[in-house]
């Protein structure tokens, strides 16, 4: 369950990556939100402080709280990744960039893991694959079977930046996920390519493995491309 802390820091969060709150934006005073959002004042204090720290708020004196330009955010930080993608704030433009951060960090991530696995990372990427079969026939959830999956990867590079990365590549991929999984098709589609990397790590081929995630991508990337012109056919049909 929630903390009153953690909602509030939400809603905030979501409602300064919408644009409510824009880059420039003097927010109001603390007693003003507070009653705005039926809380105490400390509630808002603490959610002030956890805002600036992910580089969204500064506070200046005699000046007032203020919203900070986006270039200013903790981009990676999971909560900054969680707040844009439920605030609609996800375009082409995001799109494109995780799908060009996916390619930069999960071909190499997938050869590390087909050279570096052990008997139980191989054994965990497995589980998580037939996890993802059952979701597709109906048996259970798509999104978080698919990052077990990716996280058993990046945990089988057994690469000490790649896992202190992980929160945040496991936040990138979630958006990702959830933005596929949203495409008819999409997660059945897209089973074969996963089965092919996980039996790629098994072998321990790493070309093999490479070239699997590559196709992922790739399809991901047709998979948003659909999704967009069905959407403008959509906003150009007459009412």
């Amino acid at each position: 369950m929630e903390t009153l802390h953690r909602q509030v820091l939400n809603q905030m969060g979501e409602q300064i990556c919408s644009g409510k709150f824009a880059p420039g934006d003097i927010l109001p005073a603390e007693p003003v939100l507070a009653e705005q959002m039926q809380v105490s004042r400390i509630t808002i204090r603490e959610t002030m402080k956890s805002l600036s720290a992910k580089g969204m708020l500064q506070v200046r004196r005699r000046y007032g709280t203020i919203v900070l330009p986006r270039s200013q955010w903790q981009l990676f930080d999971p909560d900054v990744i969680t707040w844009r993608a439920r605030a609609g704030a996800v375009d082409a433009g995001l799109i494109q960039d995780l799908m060009e951060l996916r390619l930069i960090i999960e071909p190499n991530a997938a050869k590390l893991a087909a050279r570096r696995a052990t008997e139980e990372d191989r054994v965990a990427v497995r589980r998580a694959f037939k996890a993802m079969e059952r979701a597709v026939a109906g048996h259970g959830e798509y999104v978080p079977a698919d990052l077990a999956f990716h996280g058993a990867i990046l945990s089988a590079c057994h690469n000490q930046f790649v896992q202190q990365m992980q929160n945040a590549l496991s936040a990138i991929l979630r958006t990702s996920f959830e933005l596929s999984s949203e495409i008819a098709g999409g997660p059945a589609r897209s089973l074969p390519m996963h089965e092919a990397l996980c039996v790629a790590i098994e072998r321990g081929d790493e070309a093999a493995a490479e070239a699997a995630v590559l196709t992922l991508i790739e399809r991901a990337e047709k998979d948003f491309e659909d999704r967009d012109k069905l959407r403008q056919t959509a906003n150009d049909r007459p009412v």
